[in-house]
């Protein structure tokens, strides 16, 4: 790492962006890639016409989970030798997202994938819509727009070649990158003309009515669902082309890192600057002020920047700097003492947020009551490509490059941050090097913004270290999740009592009452799916200590922990088959109805109408019989060798994982396989979903084993993977076997980038008591056995 910093002067000064995927304007769409002819759509989605269509072509929701409808606007252009230009508005982490989405465009529109180049967009929601790629919900929120967009566009282009033939368009027929004349019969006459033909005259088309729109069956598509389609990237990515936040060089830039308070909400004392100053390279120090009101938000922590000719001068003027530091209240925070304080909460009532039948009148009649705790520690994203940010202010104007998820919310804290109107910021988005959440905050680009205009506008890369990112992150909360369960006489469950005690993420946002909200109780705790007379949710309060964020599936993955292992604990308890247990508790088959079943009135489902995406049982016990069946479930197996199993519905979709373990001789816990089904409704690119059930299934066994982050005197103890650790490729899951369920195209899309992820630790958890007989409670669990 270090001679890879020592090195990088050396670089090229020109950004290493791929020659497909670059960042522009609309007007460089137009000049830039056109020349003086071709056609750009913008098509501006009416929010009540959209759901009017979602009804008719249900392929995901427009609701965003803050209750904004979005309104995209997106962009296709042609030019006039026939290629496609499609914006894509949707950051690049490894989903294939950027890819994906433009496949739905170039399908409903009939164009040759292979003459279609993608744009990314800069941060501009008022031109494209939420650019928010978090939440599972990019193609859950927009195929139904893309959709729209490809067929307006094969419209107009139908449009323009029967106004040149002088015939009706029904007469007109487009595929395959040109549009065909029919005849009476419907059948083609030879003639045809190409899209770079028809781009003129299908500019002054006027955009049709949604209403009018005919969109392709599913039997037409040639992308969507028809097989595997490679990501755009994959390519530059393999080879090392692929552009970066840290591969962006400017004409005089400056390298910088900061040193932070290793205590959220620290402040410094004092600092002594004079030795980092005769460090070769180092060409001066700033203090970058911190956000101290509460709520912080996604506020910089605050600290001193050193600047540099490299990164590496940089690190090591940083580590030359002399500063005290006021670490104030959140110094007394310790995960231990912390964690006991959070155990003796979910063992008292606390706020009920469900409650069906008489909970109280099961526990106290009951033959039998299993009770159990589990623990979670915080987790950090913590991504390979770790965070980092260039800045550039020029005459008033500011230019960020940058691996953000969000980078409209970026756009509108920097320009504040800056004192600028939004329109002079301009914020160009990156590959990512992965994010799960962390890269939806833009605090490192605030800083790098700031310092720069410190700088009198000198363009800087401020670049995290690994060390930097784990230390100073946005954490997944910690959690003790509490499970009482009732069973009569007769071994069936009567009874459900579960407590939940958790710093919540609404902290980072307003005040803190140490209560969670809507977002995190929907996720596996009031939204159970068991069909049990009898069943409470509680909610004790715990109040954070450290910035609280977003992470890859977020609070499903301590919910689902907890809920699964705690059926697979019932089923041994009461002798019964685990997967025949968790079938039994689902019940019939149904959807379940919110407020017969006790949840709470502002109970969140992830966004969406509950009318158009109910919990659906008959899906949930089919991914689980279908896991369960491809997995051998009931088969023999050699000693020390167990399978488990959990399902878990989240972002829409159900998913169930069956895990086999292996144990070692000297205790280490191994997955031969992982056994998954997802029904994840309409769907677009097979491979992109079978990629990301594979991922989630590796950092599944990171945060089941490995991946725990813990404070003393209110600081990470933890610096870099050799003590936050990961799954490596010395034990893995060898081998991820995933079903897609097949569905009609009526079928709402889920999300697919998180749902995977909660089912593994349960599942691993099930399977080590099989071969082992014994009970890990606590995340993460270790990679070996007592």
């Amino acid at each position: 790492m270090l001679q890879y910093l020592k090195a990088e002067a050396d670089r090229s000064v020109e950004p290493a962006f791929s020659a497909e995927i670059t960042n522009v304007s609309r007007r460089g769409v137009l000049s830039g890639l056109l020349g003086a002819t071709g056609l750009v759509l913008s098509v501006r989605l009416s929010p009540a016409n959209a759901r009017e269509h979602l009804k008719l072509y249900p392929t995901g929701g427009l609701n965003m989970p803050d209750g904004v409808v979005s309104d995209p606007h997106i962009f296709i252009a042609i030019g006039p030798g026939g290629d496609v230009t499609i914006v894509t508005h949707r950051s690049e982490m490894g989903t294939g997202i950027r890819t994906s989405l433009p496949m739905v465009v170039a399908d409903e529109m009939c164009a040759d994938w292979s003459r279609v180049r993608l744009v990314q967009a800069p941060g501009d929601e008022q031109k494209y819509g939420n650019q928010d790629t978090d939440g599972s919900r990019s193609m859950r929120h927009f195929i139904q727009p893309m959709r729209q967009c490809g067929a307006s566009m094969r419209t107009m282009l139908e449009t323009a070649a029967a106004a040149k033939w002088g015939v009706d368009a029904s007469l007109c027929r487009a595929r395959n990158h040109e549009v065909a004349l029919l005849d009476k019969d419907k059948k083609e006459t030879g003639k045809v003309l190409t899209f770079g033909e028809l781009a003129d005259a299908a500019m002054g088309v006027p955009v049709p009515a949604q209403e009018t729109l005919l969109y392709k069956s599913p039997d037409e598509f040639t992308l969507m669902g028809k097989g595997d389609v490679q990501i755009a990237d994959l390519h530059d990515i393999t080879v090392g082309k692929a552009g970066y936040g840290a591969d962006v060089r400017l004409p005089g830039m400056k390298f910088a890192v900061v040193a932070r308070p290793d205590v959220l909400g620290g402040k410094i004392k004092s600092y002594d600057a004079s030795a980092a100053l005769k460090v070769p390279g180092v060409h001066s120090i700033h203090e970058i002020e911190g956000v101290f009101t509460v709520p912080r938000k996604f506020g910089q922590l605050g600290g001193i920047a050193v600047v540099a000719d490299t990164t590496y001068a940089a690190i090591q003027g940083r580590d030359a700097l002399t500063i005290e530091w006021d670490n104030g209240p959140n110094a007394s925070y310790e995960s231990e003492a912390f964690a006991k304080e959070m155990s003796a909460t979910a063992a008292k009532p606390g706020k009920v947020l469900r409650n069906e039948g008489d909970p109280d009148a099961a526990f106290a009649n009951a033959k039998n009551v299993i009770t159990a705790e589990y623990h979670s520690q915080h987790m950090a994203q913590a991504p390979m490509e770790p965070l980092v940010c260039v800045a550039r202010i020029v005459d008033g104007k500011a230019e960020i490059w940058a691996p953000v998820q969000s980078p409209y919310g970026a756009r509108k804290d920097i320009a504040e941050a800056l004192k600028m109107p939004l329109e002079s910021v301009t914020v160009h988005v990156t590959l990512l090097g992965g994010g799960f959440g962390r890269k939806s905050k833009w605090d490192f680009m605030l800083e790098a913004a700031l310092l720069s205009q410190k700088l009198g506008g000198t363009p800087v890369l401020l670049q995290w270290t690994r060390e930097d990112d784990i230390q100073h992150s946005f954490y997944h909360t910690t959690s003790v999740e509490r499970i009482e369960i009732a069973a009569d006489d007769k071994g069936k469950v009567v009874g459900w009592r579960h407590r939940t005690v958790a710093p919540s993420i609404v902290s980072t946002f307003k005040k803190d009452d140490g209560y969670q909200f809507p977002i995190e109780y929907g996720m596996g705790f009031v939204d159970v799916p068991f069909d049990i007379p009898n069943i409470r949710c509680e909610n004790g309060q715990a109040m954070a200590h450290t910035r609280i964020g977003w992470f890859r599936s977020v609070s499903n993955v301590q919910r689902a922990f907890a809920v699964q292992s705690a059926v697979c604990e019932a089923a041994h308890k009461l002798g019964r088959d685990p997967k025949d247990f968790l079938l039994e508790l689902i019940g019939p088959d149904r959807n379940i109805d919110p407020k017969a079943s006790g949840f709470p009135p502002d109970f969140w489902n992830y966004g969406e109408p509950y009318e158009e995406f109910p919990i659906n049982t008959a899906r949930l016990k089919n991914v689980i019989r279908v896991a369960a069946e491809k997995a051998g479930w009931g088969k023999s197996m050699p000693p020390h060798e167990g399978l488990g199993i959990a399902a878990h519905r989240a972002f829409a979709s159900y998913v169930a994982s069956v895990v086999h373990v292996k144990i070692d001789d000297d205790g280490t816990i191994r997955v031969p396989k992982v056994t998954s089904a997802i029904d994840c409704g309409f769907h677009v690119n097979p491979e992109r979903i079978r990629s990301q059930m594979e991922g989630a299934a590796v950092m599944g066994m990171s945060n089941a084993l490995y991946s725990g982050i813990t404070f003393k005197n209110g600081a990470v103890e933890q610096s870099n993977y050799f003590d936050y650790n990961v799954t490596h490729m010395s034990n893995f899951p060898q081998k991820v076997d995933v079903h897609i369920i097949e569905t009609p195209e009526s079928v709402h899309a889920g999300g697919v980038g998180e749902p995977g992820v909660p089912p593994f630790a349960p599942a691993l958890a099930n399977a080590i008591f099989v071969a082992s007989g014994k009970r890990l409670r606590n995340l993460p669990m270790g990679d070996k056995l007592a």
